[in-house]
């Protein structure tokens, strides 16, 4: 069983920073692409930021320049540093790894339960 747990979240003033963590544990092979999604009130959830085990990264074009996506392979987390928020990038901020439970196997998508960012003008 493989477990994405959240840490991070909360309120913070426009033009201020955030910094969320995500930690995979359980039985755990390898793992592929980490990222980060979010669904705001009302809207799809949406890619935010991702990273390859090999460190190349992709953004989303409403968070390029402001948010920083970064992990450590060694101790399977994932983090991304939010600065210049805006109250546009308020919403439930999740998890996401594609994971290898078993050698020879695909890998499957785990998710998070979920960190709410509130951005208050």
């Amino acid at each position: 069983q493989v477990q994405l747990v959240e840490s991070g979240g909360g309120l913070v003033q426009a033009g201020g920073s955030l910094r969320l963590s995500c930690v995979a544990s359980g039985s755990i092979f390898s793992i592929n692409v980490m990222g980060w999604y979010r669904q705001a009130p009302g809207k799809q959830r949406e890619l935010v930021a991702r990273i390859t085990s090999g460190g190349s990264t992709n953004y989303a074009d409403a968070v390029k320049g402001r948010f920083t996506i970064s992990r450590d392979n060694a101790k399977n987390t994932v983090s991304l540093q939010m600065n210049s928020l805006k109250p546009e990038d308020t919403a439930v901020y999740y998890c996401n790894a594609a994971i290898y439970t078993k050698p020879g196997t695909r890998a499957y998508d785990y998710w998070g339960q979920g960190t709410q960012v509130t951005v208050s003008s």
